[in-house]
């Protein structure tokens, strides 16, 4: 009887030895499992993040070729009599000025 209980013992602390690894195991996966989700949220958000700098030096490289375009522009003739004319009310020497009374 001696023997049987030891044995039954000895089985015992075998399956509650598998439990506890089972239950280690199982904790491990788990933790492991939400870092994965966490994970794979900060990764989604990160491609979200690249996209969206990406779109604005897109916009960013077209304002700088607009602005470039402006600049040239601002310096011609054309733009320095436009300017003349609509905010200075100049006229060229060979215009004549008609008014209404």
């Amino acid at each position: 009887m001696a023997a049987n209980r030891e044995k039954n013992k000895r089985n015992m602390n075998g399956t509650l030895n598998m439990v506890g690894l089972l239950l280690v195991v199982s904790l491990i996966a788990g933790v492991m499992y939400n870092n994965k989700i966490e994970m794979r949220e900060k990764l989604d958000a990160y491609i979200e993040k690249e996209e969206t700098l990406s779109r604005e030096i897109s916009e960013e490289k077209e304002r700088t070729v607009e602005l470039e375009e402006r600049k040239k522009y601002v310096t011609t003739d054309k733009y320095i009599k436009e300017v003349a004319r609509e905010k200075l009310g100049l006229l060229s020497p060979d215009e004549v000025l008609l008014k209404a009374n």
